[in-house]
């Protein structure tokens, strides 16, 4: 059984989870999950887990600072109810702000910062999603939240559309983002492309494509060359390593004592990745995720 991570390069139009279902498909996982939901207009690393690797997720996601960096556009003169291009036009003028303007708006987003997430977004208000409620008619009215956005850059103009470098944390929506520079410069926007160039550990230079994939599949190639380890992206969590009989005992839920600092390991048999465990403070090594 396939397990493992696939750097997807997600298309614009495809939803996150309809992206994680056809990886897992083409290598015959029954599961599979994502790391760090994507609109479905926006295109870019989606990190994706099949089979046991999807163990590993909570994992992943604690082993990095989770900071994301994208590329995206915006467009002044229209705003549209979901904050991006594919939404409800609800507004629309003929103002366009100088780039000084735009230029001198910049500053105020950079560090931490106050964000009202969209109304058509995943997150939750009195359990249920945000977009839910938005696409019945009701009131969708995410509270504020702080997030950190490290770097923002105006990179120039490209017809109508202004195009922009996002360095943010975890949890930071570019389309909230793109109508909260709009508002201060006295001005309606919408976002018109976002592309995720990376993603906590993993970058886009080694992402692949979903057609690309199905295409070597449908030519009978196989493409579990493309397919990365169950422990990539685990960073900098340190290793023990087992014999073939502790490692057995491990497997089956046992206690290794290691008389190490206490702390996560990543757990090996030899040269091959059985999970994660935590060692107490007697060095205890005890599982918490195995493969």
């Amino acid at each position: 059984m396939a397990c493992g991570w696939i750097i997807l390069d997600k298309e614009s139009g495809l939803f996150s989870r309809t992206a994680s279902t056809r990886v897992a498909r083409l290598f015959g996982a029954r599961t599979s999950g994502h790391i760090g939901t994507l609109d479905p207009m926006a295109s870019g690393v989606l990190p994706i887990a099949v089979g046991a690797a999807t163990k590993m997720i909570p994992f992943v996601e604690d082993a990095h600072e989770n900071i994301k960096e994208y590329l995206f556009s915006m467009r002044f003169g229209i705003a549209t109810d979901t904050l991006d291009i594919t939404g409800r036009e609800n507004l629309r003028n003929d103002f366009t702000p100088t780039v000084d303007a735009v230029m001198g708006a910049l500053p105020q987003f950079i560090g931490e910062i106050s964000q009202i997430p969209p109304a058509y977004s995943a997150v939750h208000i009195a359990g249920r999603r945000a977009y839910e409620l938005a696409r019945g008619g009701m009131n969708a009215a995410p509270a504020p939240r702080n997030v950190h956005i490290y770097a923002l850059e105006f990179l120039g103009r490209d017809g109508s559309d202004w195009n922009f470098r996002l360095r943010c944390s975890r949890g930071t929506y570019v389309r909230a983002l793109v109508r909260d520079i709009a508002q201060a410069v006295g001005a309606i926007a919408t976002t018109t492309m976002i592309r995720r160039t990376q993603s906590g550990g993993f970058d886009i230079k080694n992402a692949v494509t979903l057609d690309f994939l199905e295409k070597l599949v449908n030519n009978s190639t196989d493409i579990k060359d493309f397919l990365k380890s169950p422990d990539h992206g685990l960073g900098d969590i340190p290793v023990v390593c087992l014999d073939d009989k502790s490692a057995d005992l491990y497997k089956n839920g046992g206690f290794i004592q290691t008389g190490d600092v206490a702390g996560l390991r990543r757990v090996y048999s030899g040269d091959v990745f059985i999970g994660i465990g935590r060692i107490d403070d007697t060095g205890m090594l005890r599982p918490k995720r195995t493969i």
